[in-house]
């Protein structure tokens, strides 16, 4: 994956992390970054070798500092649909991912940073980060799914006062809110994430699949529908190697060997 020209690709242990790398802009998203996050994680969600994600951006100031305001300021209606719903699709096909992605927030996430973040499956802060939908600001909206994501997290309330007022709040407030799932001292938010992934990576890789993929359409459905789903899944999970595995270890208490099958 060295084919990327504002992101960065490693895997270690089974963990791939991703790195939006625009440092002297602060990451922010331009057109051709959004499109390599989609391709990266198409990539990614292909290649057995990887079990889990990590989101994060370079350097310590910013996760994304937001969209790349010079190429939104050229935008017509047309235009602006068409980049909306670009963003939209790949943020959808991130938080849709049967592979579990951790946001890790070691800056400013603003606009479509803090879009990006919520995307993800959860989110870790480094102590210093600062959380934002300025777009208002700007006379514009959230595009890639900020409306919709934040209020389903933190309540309708907290998120109509942040998308709003356009202000930012601190980790710590992220974190009472819900927003984030834990703080990390400032440099330790991708280690602290890397140890979670592990945790995370040591169950069976289609339970975590098939738990992604009931939490996600159990948020869009109605309670009948989603409880059936999550039934059926259930049911689905009783036919594979990985559950026969699973109690079998219990039973004679040692750890369990998941082959993902």
């Amino acid at each position: 994956m060295s084919d990327y020209n504002y992101l960065l690709v490693e895997r270690r242990d089974r963990i791939a992390v991703v790195t939006v790398n625009r440092p002297d802009k602060l990451n922010a998203l331009n057109a051709a970054t959004v499109d390599e996050i989609g391709r990266a994680f198409r990539a990614l969600a292909a290649d057995e070798s990887v079990g889990g994600i990590l989101l994060t951006g370079a350097g310590e100031k910013a996760f994304v500092a937001g969209a790349d305001i010079a190429e939104l300021a050229t935008m017509g209606p047309i235009s602006g649909v068409r980049v909306s719903r670009q963003g939209q699709d790949i943020f959808r096909a991130i938080e849709k991912s049967p592979k579990p992605v951790i946001g890790v927030v070691n800056g400013f996430a603003l606009g479509g940073g803090l879009e990006l973040a919520l995307a993800c499956h959860f989110r870790i802060a480094s102590e210093k980060a600062r959380f934002g939908l300025p777009e208002v600001k700007l006379g514009i909206i959230p595009g890639y799914g900020g409306t919709i994501r934040l209020p389903r997290l933190v309540g309708r309330g907290r998120a109509l006062e942040m998308i709003l007022t356009g202000e930012m709040i601190d980790a710590q407030e992220a974190y009472r809110i819900g927003l984030v799932n834990r703080v990390a001292p400032q440099g330790e938010a991708l280690a602290e994430a890397e140890r979670l992934m592990q945790k995370i990576l040591a169950n069976g890789p289609v339970a975590l699949a098939l738990a992604l993929e009931a939490v996600d359409s159990g948020m869009n459905s109605t309670m009948d529908d989603a409880l059936v789903l999550e039934s059926n899944l259930f049911g689905l999970l009783a036919a594979t190697e990985d559950m026969r595995e699973g109690m079998q270890a219990f039973l004679e208490k040692r750890r369990a060997a998941f082959r993902g099958s």
